[in-house]
């Protein structure tokens, strides 16, 4: 199974937090994470929202089908992201859109097999794996991309 963890861009300041809109920059970071998304996601890969306008927002970019999800709000945790996108079982590749901290804590827990606070920068996709290989399951990061690093 594959988990692509995607940060919502950068948002504006202000209350109620599930309103909170993308700035220019914010709108700028998700179009180009987009175009990179769009040329290497696999077709039947499933995408899931949080509910907050700043991750739709983000997720609309991509042009793609997907689907808000009550369980990926920002006061979720790994251990309901994980049950959301039936990790590790899952037969097709899920993209999340979502918020730090349970980002980052999510892939330190399916990498490190602990809970621990690891950033996730606004804007960015961890690209994380699970396989089995030689009678062994492995978790694994394929990789890392940040908006400022897509090639124009």
């Amino acid at each position: 199974m594959e988990l692509i963890l995607w940060r919502h861009a950068e948002a504006e300041d202000g209350e109620p937090d599930d309103s909170r809109v993308l700035t220019s920059k914010g709108r700028r970071q998700a179009a180009r994470i987009a175009q990179w998304l769009d040329r290497n996601l696999p077709s039947s890969c499933r995408i899931l929202t949080s509910p907050a306008a700043r991750t739709v927002q983000t997720v609309e970019r991509l042009g793609r089908k997907y689907k808000i999800h009550p369980e990926l709000a920002p006061d979720s945790d790994p251990t309901r992201i994980l049950a959301a996108v039936n990790w590790p079982v899952g037969r097709e590749p899920v993209l999340v859109v979502g918020h730090q901290p349970w980002l980052g804590q999510t892939a330190a827990f399916i990498l490190t097999g602990t809970s621990q606070d690891w950033p996730v920068r606004k804007g960015c996709v961890w690209w994380l794996a699970h396989r089995e290989r030689d009678g062994r399951t492995e978790n694994y990061l394929k990789t890392v991309m940040a908006p400022e690093l897509v090639a124009k």
